[in-house]
């Protein structure tokens, strides 16, 4: 049997209207009550954050006025699937089968079960995926799995991000704060993205198909680079708070770029390599190549990097300027944008590959015109 994995629709979704860098903290909130230095240290930094990452619109699922979110995970992510099944001409009842992918969650019953009931779907396989940024490339994988197998025949593969509520300042026990944990709040943003996957028996292909999917972790031997102090098992709330352990952090200047780098080349090239030796594609067809890293001087770093393996850095395809980084849904939302807006010839090749830094795992994908 011999199955190719084709996508049929796509969508995504972007809470609230475009907000500006300048009102990022009018709408997370003022942190009024952090410690001094730290103050002053996020005063100065605010300037450089913004011509680092070059974000001119950010998406928000809050409501600065009276603080309350105005979306969740499953909400955004329904939306970005509603926009993805309108697009291939499907009803949610075509779908038998639905990987959700997010950064992490606490949540029983899972995202992917709460995903299905919103949607009207009586009965369908379904998994959920929290992985950082690899997650939603995670879910990808999986649903091309499933289908190239022949255990299911039309997949809703999905992502959510809404960052906000771990960055607003009503999360934080401010005077516990430190300077890793609040960069953070100038690159995230909030949003979701869906693609719809379908079994293709036929002998003739026609339109954009999967051709390959890639995950790797290289962190057995290095220190995690982001995330946040919860134990595992499930602490009170309150002892939570007060440890101030629920705070994301993340590394950066030397700290994260040490780790990063190697003496032979950075992590993310090094994967990317493995991965193109174990699923061959011929680079001088690559029309657009997605690099899902949360700041677009980064990503340009990455892409001079890659020119020593043929690949033009005229290739990358970034929307971080008018949405912000959404996280792991970014790339399903850049897909959808590419479908939509962009022009591809037969033959013309999709790349994608993303390396996340809680672990440093990474994973990337190959999609193709037919």
């Amino acid at each position: 049997m011999n199955i190719s994995v084709k996508i049929v629709g796509s969508g995504h979704y972007l809470p609230g209207e475009p907000i500006p860098f300048k009102d990022v903290d009018y709408y997370l909130g003022e942190l009024n009550e952090i410690p001094p230095k730290v103050k002053k240290w996020l005063e100065r930094i605010k300037e450089v954050m913004s011509e680092l990452i070059e974000v001119e619109y950010y998406h928000f699922a809050l409501d600065p006025e009276t603080r309350e979110f105005t979306d969740d995970n499953i909400s955004m992510a329904v939306k970005a699937a509603q926009k993805a099944l309108e697009n291939a001409g499907l009803k949610a009842s075509d779908i038998d089968f639905i990987a959700y992918g997010s950064a992490h969650q606490d949540q029983m019953p899972t995202a992917s079960v709460r995903i299905q009931e919103a949607l009207g779907i009586d009965s369908c396989g379904e998994i959920s995926i929290h992985a950082n940024c690899t997650s939603a490339y995670k879910a990808l994988l999986t649903a091309y799995e499933f289908l190239k197998s022949g255990r299911y025949k039309r997949a809703l593969v999905l992502s959510s991000g809404i960052s906000s509520s771990e960055l607003r300042k009503e999360y934080y026990n401010q005077p516990l704060v430190k300077k890793e944990e609040l960069f953070l709040r100038y690159f995230l943003s909030d949003g979701a993205g869906a693609l719809i996957l379908e079994a293709d028996e036929s002998e003739s292909k026609s339109g954009l198909y999967l051709e390959s999917c890639y995950m790797e972790s290289i962190g057995g031997n290095k220190p995690s680079a982001m995330g946040n102090r919860r134990p595992a098992y499930f602490m009170s709330p309150k002892e939570e708070f007060e440890k101030g352990y629920h705070h994301l952090a993340q590394l950066f200047n030397d700290n994260l770029r040490d780790l990063f780098y190697e003496t032979d080349g950075s992590v993310f090239l090094k994967g990317l390599k493995r991965m193109m030796e174990k699923f061959p594609f011929e680079v001088e067809r690559i029309k657009f190549f997605q690099v899902n890293f949360p700041s677009k001087h980064i990503s340009e770093t990455i892409m001079e990097e890659c020119q020593s393996i043929g690949i033009s850095p005229k290739t990358l395809y970034t929307k971080m300027s008018t949405m912000g980084y959404i996280g792991p849904p970014m790339v399903f939302a850049c897909l959808d944008k590419i479908r939509r807006e962009e022009k591809l010839g037969k033959g013309d090749v999709i790349l994608s590959f993303v390396t996340e830094v809680s672990k440093f795992m990474q994973a990337g994908f190959v999609c193709r015109v037919w």
